[in-house]
């Protein structure tokens, strides 16, 4: 099977593409290599890949419809693993002009090639974050999503629609994975896991907000994976559907954890939490586990290790 994993030089993406690899998949990449944060990093992350028969890295925007094109004719995608994107709720606060090119119109021009070219399967890495400040736990993708809290879940949102509008006209096979807060080695820096991680380590301070009260679902990437895959095997014609650990865990156990594994006190700052971040998110993974056999196997007791073993390890890449 020839799979295009677009944003494949990132943290998910490279893990996706791993995994795609050892399976026996052929894997075409597509990334832009932009500097949100170090190209270095993600460069880093596809190297091990670049020997292999099986692999073809495109430094390719995903705006760029033409050369998309191009290269979708020559390589007979059958499925495609959508994870490239702008992030960053706080990030698109401060910059909210910059997300429907990339995050709306990328996927449009994605979907527009993949009816051109009758691709098989459509897998979009959607967030939790489009739950914006629902009330009920665990959230359901029943749950309502048309009221984000900033412009990066707005946008993750508008392109849900555009997929159902693609499979409703056209018959696409299209499947939205909802991520919950997943961490793991090659995680981002602007992360929480890396951030934490990296300031306790030097010393530094840390924010939690609201005296770290705020509860996330951390999913270990491992677990994430296994449900991307698992997706991209099912070919479902339409779905929506949640990917967690399913146990949210406060802010300041989580540091607490890494206080642990790092032997160092954080010095902590509380702040009030911004109106763009959800007090909680719980993925309700009922769904997953029915179409996709999906079961989360990694607690934070036991990945967290494995993410600040790899930090030790790669810390010195900036």
């Amino acid at each position: 099977m020839k799979i295009l994993v677009t944003g494949g030089a990132g943290f998910i993406g490279s893990h996706v593409t791993e995994a795609l690899l050892a399976r026996g998949d052929e894997v075409v990449c597509f990334d832009n290599f932009s500097d949100y944060y170090s190209p270095a990093r993600k460069r880093k992350n596809v190297a091990p890949f670049l020997a292999n028969p099986s692999y073809r890295l495109y430094e390719q925007d995903i705006r760029d419809l033409e050369r998309m094109e191009s290269i979708f004719a020559p390589e007979g995608i059958e499925k495609i693993v959508h994870m490239a994107a702008l992030v960053g709720v706080r990030h698109s606060v401060e910059n909210p002009l910059d997300y429907p090119s990339v995050n709306e119109r990328g996927t449009l021009y994605l979907l527009e090639l993949t009816r051109r070219y009758g691709v098989r399967n459509f897998v979009f890495a959607s967030s939790s974050s489009v739950y914006g400040a629902n009330k009920k736990t665990p959230f359901s993708e029943i749950d309502p999503t048309d009221r984000p809290l900033a412009p990066y879940p707005a946008s993750k949102k508008a392109s849900e629609v555009l997929i159902h509008a693609y499979h409703h006209a056209y018959g696409l096979r299209c499947t939205s994975l909802r991520l919950f807060s997943v961490y793991g080695p090659r995680g981002r820096p602007d992360m929480a896991p890396y951030l934490f991680t990296q300031r306790i380590s030097e010393g530094k301070e840390i924010t939690l907000f609201d005296e770290g009260r705020p509860q996330r679902d951390w999913t270990y990437i491992d677990d994430i994976v296994q449900g991307v895959l698992a997706a991209l095997d099912a070919d479902l014609e339409y779905e929506v559907i949640n990917l967690g650990y399913s146990k949210p865990v406060p802010l300041r156990e989580f540091v607490t954890i890494i206080e642990e594994l790092i032997g160092r006190k954080a010095t902590i700052v509380s702040r009030p939490l911004p109106s763009s971040e959800l007090f909680i998110t719980h993925a309700d993974i009922s769904k997953a586990r029915r179409l996709l056999g999906y079961e989360p196997k990694s607690s934070l007791e036991e990945g967290l290790p494995r993410f600040v073993d790899w930090f030790r390890r790669e810390v010195e890449i900036v």
